[in-house]
């Protein structure tokens, strides 16, 4: 009779359990999928006073942003900013907040050299030229370090991809399918690639098909080998190729690219040591050499 009772009791709490695991369950889902999505980049504020402070500056920036994209479309792109923003690996960095904060980087640089050269007493073309520069600094060092670490960050992606490449064709050869394959790449990865390799995997997670998750892979980062590998993938997949035969052709190409980009950087630099021939070390030869030449003839001529 006590077993009996005990089961009942047992039973009862597991029918319990359930029925509160299903009447919880939307809510369960509803928390995991935001955890994947903070993963995937996006972060929630604390809600303290330095956050909030946070979030009123970039709300300012990113409606000056907007006020100036729609007052000039001509010079202000938002998509060219978003897929330079996107190249560099700042995905949660808003188009419209970034124009906004070069605005404001435009207007404030100057205006604090010009109060801080004032403060300081300094002659009024020195502090005018130093205005300049300062505003010259403002309005195009944010631009330019976007584009040179964007240019960076997808040459790396585009140097990793021979090493992506070759590690699917022995995972794929080794009897593993594909997603697996970019699974066990996407741990064995680093650098810029592993994170966009990782980013296009959290997105099959939450729903997207691989030909989706590679073709915004793709444009994230827009680079010949990346155009190469997904389109290769793609028509593979919809051709019904063997995944290792494209792989091994697309590993000779990426190759035959690589030594065509390195003969031309070859080529280039001879011309690139040029200036450094001209401006520094030739004028150091002719003042050895012909120092003493110069130096004799004039006392000839006393």
């Amino acid at each position: 009779m006590t077993l009996i009772a005990i089961t009942a009791l047992a039973l009862c709490g597991l029918g319990i359990a359930l029925a509160l695991r299903a009447a919880l369950l939307p809510r369960i889902e509803t928390a995991e999928r935001v955890d994947q999505v903070q993963g995937y980049g996006y972060i929630v504020g604390s809600g303290d006073a330095s956050t909030a402070n946070a979030a009123g500056l970039r709300a300012l920036t990113i409606r000056l942003g907007r006020a100036l994209t729609e007052r000039y479309p001509d010079r202000l792109n938002e998509a060219n900013v978003r897929r330079q923003l996107t190249g560099a690996g700042m995905y949660t960095t808003d188009p419209f907040g970034f124009i906004g904060a070069c605005a404001l980087g435009a207007v404030g640089v100057p205006l604090g050299t010009f109060v801080l050269g004032s403060a300081a007493g300094a002659g009024i073309p020195m502090l005018l030229i130093a205005t300049v520069i300062a505003a010259l600094l403002g309005i195009r060092g944010p631009t330019m370090t976007l584009e040179r670490r964007s240019k960076a960050r997808l040459a790396e992606i585009d140097r990793g991809m021979p090493e992506l490449v070759d590690l699917l064709i022995v995972t794929v050869e080794a009897g593993k399918g594909f997603s697996a394959a970019m699974q066990l790449a996407g741990g064995r990865l680093s650098g810029p690639l592993g994170d966009e390799l990782r980013l296009a995997l959290q997105e099959q997670r939450m729903g997207l098909s691989t030909s989706e998750s590679l073709t915004n892979m793709k444009t994230r980062a827009e680079t010949p080998s990346m155009h190469s590998f997904v389109r290769a993938i793609l028509q593979g997949e919809q051709l019904g190729v063997s995944i290792g035969q494209i792989m091994r052709h697309l590993a000779t190409e990426m190759r035959q690219r690589r030594r065509a980009a390195a003969e031309e950087r070859a080529q280039k630099a001879p011309i690139k040591m040029l200036f450094p021939l001209v401006f520094l070390i030739f004028p150091s030869l002719f003042v050895v050499l012909l120092y003493p030449a110069m130096a004799r003839f004039s006392e000839a001529f006393g």
